[in-house]
């Protein structure tokens, strides 16, 4: 019986602490999905007179899906123009980029514009124009 309840209890101690460092895997891994994938990109720019890709697919290559298993979302803000209202923005609602929304909706799959909006704490973002890629309450 006591064998079984110091199981329990350090049962209770690693389930969470595991959770907690998936997770952390996970949202590093987007962060590396999109730096690559911003590269790639950047790249494409180069040999395009800058013009922004439409859709992640002009690139011509394999973009994963994010660690949750749904795609990336790519957003040309060039090319939608300002009355678009689509872009992630900050907490004073500015837009957070000027040439391309690239993020994760995260484990939640769901998103907002604002970023300090509940559904959009969970994102892993690229933002200041690649400046800053990570978790969207750590913007």
């Amino acid at each position: 019986m006591l064998a079984l309840i110091i199981s329990s209890m350090l049962m209770a101690i690693a389930i969470p602490a595991y959770d907690g460092y998936a997770q952390r895997a996970r949202v590093a891994r987007a962060v590396s999905d999109i730096g690559t994938i911003s590269l790639a990109i950047d790249r494409f720019r180069l040999r395009n007179r800058d013009r922004v890709p439409m859709s992640l697919d002009e690139l011509g290559i394999e973009i994963p899906d994010d660690p949750w298993g749904q795609p990336y979302i790519f957003v040309n803000i060039i090319d939608a123009g300002p009355g678009f209202g689509g872009f992630r923005k900050d907490g004073n609602l500015n837009p957070i980029n000027s040439d391309f929304d690239l993020f994760s909706a995260g484990k939640d799959g769901e998103y907002a514009g604002p970023l300090n909006a509940g559904q959009s704490r969970d994102d892993v973002v690229r933002a200041n124009d690649g400046a800053f890629i990570g978790l969207a309450e750590d913007y």
